[in-house]
């Protein structure tokens, strides 16, 4: 999309007390249009899914009255929690006849589960018109800023510091919520190696429902916030993996 259709989300610059703001990132890579489809525009405007494809006028009209509250999903719980900050992409499926089928969280490195839950259910509750061409899907990634740097362990280091803590994952299963096929896990460390936040993203389609993907995501950050790490020392440290 081109930068004049972006979804900006303006605050005040300044004091802790004052909103964090929340920008609309370059955007992702669409899947290619089909040559043989002559109403494809040549100015890069339209986004594409696999088979139709969405306006961004449309795709604007349908997320622009949310805008306040998709900010508010970062700025109501951020409290004290500075540290906090990241990129979130959304991703919504749309059938042929402009029904949503799903949002999923596609990636966040945000590592704050109450945050992209509230961006889950205003996005679950968007309404968009008929695409064109058939069903289709697409994302639009969200930053938002932290007030509080943080050090990012290696990726290997962060595999290795959660490795012996994924078998505790598995009693959520066992408590009867069924767990994605791949989860990109974003975690934060404090002192004494303690999880301070915790948030999740599916790397696929889940193949959950979303009272089922919510289910386990509320089981995983209870237990994971339980987790005892490698203590970063006088900093906080962010770590991501995989589960399962």
């Amino acid at each position: 999309m081109r930068a004049s259709l972006l979804l900006i989300f303006l605050a005040a610059c300044g004091g802790a007390t004052k909103p964090a703001p929340i920008v609309k990132q370059p955007d992702p890579p669409v899947a290619q249009a089909d040559p043989d489809d002559e109403e494809e525009n040549d100015d890069g405007l339209a986004v594409e899914g696999t088979k139709g494809h969405m306006d961004p006028k449309a795709i604007e009209a349908g997320v622009s009255p949310h805008q306040i509250e998709l900010e508010g999903c970062f700025t109501s719980q951020v409290a004290k929690r500075r540290f906090l900050g990241g990129k979130v992409e959304l991703k919504w499926m749309v059938d042929a006849e402009g029904a949503l089928k799903s949002v999923q969280i596609a990636t966040s490195d945000l590592g704050a589960w109450p945050v992209e839950k509230c961006l889950l259910d205003i996005s679950r509750g968007m309404e968009f018109t008929k695409p064109k061409g058939g069903a289709t899907d697409f994302s639009i990634p969200l930053e938002f800023s932290g007030k509080q740097s943080s050090t990012w362990w290696d990726a290997d280091v962060g595999e290795e510091a959660a490795a012996k803590h994924k078998k505790d994952l598995a009693k959520c299963e066992k408590a009867g919520t069924r767990a994605p096929e791949d989860a990109m896990i974003t975690a934060y460390v404090g002192a004494r190696g303690k999880v301070v936040s915790v948030g999740f993203a599916t790397t696929q389609e889940s193949g959950l429902e979303p009272e089922a993907w919510d289910a386990w995501a509320d089981c995983a950050e209870k237990r994971i916030l339980a987790w005892q790490l490698p203590d970063p020392r006088g900093s906080i440290a962010k770590l991501a993996f995989h589960y399962p």
